[in-house]
């Protein structure tokens, strides 16, 4: 006689992703970001987000997060050397690509986005761990991070190389880590992070157009 009810079977589970596979992914995608943004230089409509450090700094801190950081000191360490490969794998998809494009591009350590990467690559991946803490106000801090590069890297290009062709990209982009801000006040649960976010936020947007006026980036 067949039963009416079926027996209980449990449900299916996935093992987790290996470590050196979510690493290897991260770094791979790197590669190819960087690829797609020589290409990407080419259209129109994507020139500017091709030309710009905060888009690369966000997929470096997605990265990171693909890669699987994890919060404490040895997961920061770990996430800031994925932040740095992360980076300078994407300078290295960029320079392969715009040669293989015809433009003769040349990679060097003292290269002012290469020596760059290693700073803002320990950023992204200390910003990848801090959305990943329990604390708020760390993920407070890393939103604020977030927001003051494309504000303090846009007002800088506004002032400096937007034109009418660029000029509402750019634009765009303040506008974006404007919101950025924003969200991370509001989502703040205590006063105290929202005074971290406010804080990175605004400090760090001045210190990020500071650096470029300074540096000549």
């Amino acid at each position: 006689m067949t039963p009416l009810v079926a027996a209980h079977r449990p449900a299916p589970t996935h093992a987790p992703v290996p470590r050196a596979v979510r690493v290897s992914i991260a770094l791979t995608t790197a590669v190819l970001v960087g690829v797609l943004t020589s290409f990407g230089q080419a259209v129109p409509a994507l020139a500017v987000v091709s030309n710009s450090a905060g888009p690369w700094f966000v997929v470096a801190v997605a990265l990171c997060a693909l890669a699987g950081v994890r919060v404490g000191r040895s997961g920061l360490v770990l996430a800031a050397a994925t932040g740095i490969a992360a980076l300078e794998l994407m300078h290295v998809g960029y320079w392969a690509a715009t040669n293989l494009r015809g433009y003769p591009d040349v990679l060097s350590v003292t290269n002012f986005w290469v020596l760059v990467g290693v700073p803002a690559g320990i950023i992204a991946g200390a910003v990848a761990v801090g959305l990943r803490a329990s604390d708020g106000r760390w993920r407070a801090a890393a939103l604020g991070v977030t927001a003051a590069i494309l504000v303090g890297e846009g007002v800088r290009a506004v002032l400096r190389v937007a034109d009418d062709a660029t000029m509402t990209a750019w634009i765009a982009q303040i506008v974006l880590g404007a919101v950025v801000l924003v969200v991370a006040t509001l989502t703040a649960r205590t006063p105290v992070a929202r005074i971290v976010a406010l804080g990175t936020g605004i400090v760090g947007a001045v210190g990020v157009l500071a650096a470029y006026l300074v540096l000549g980036g």
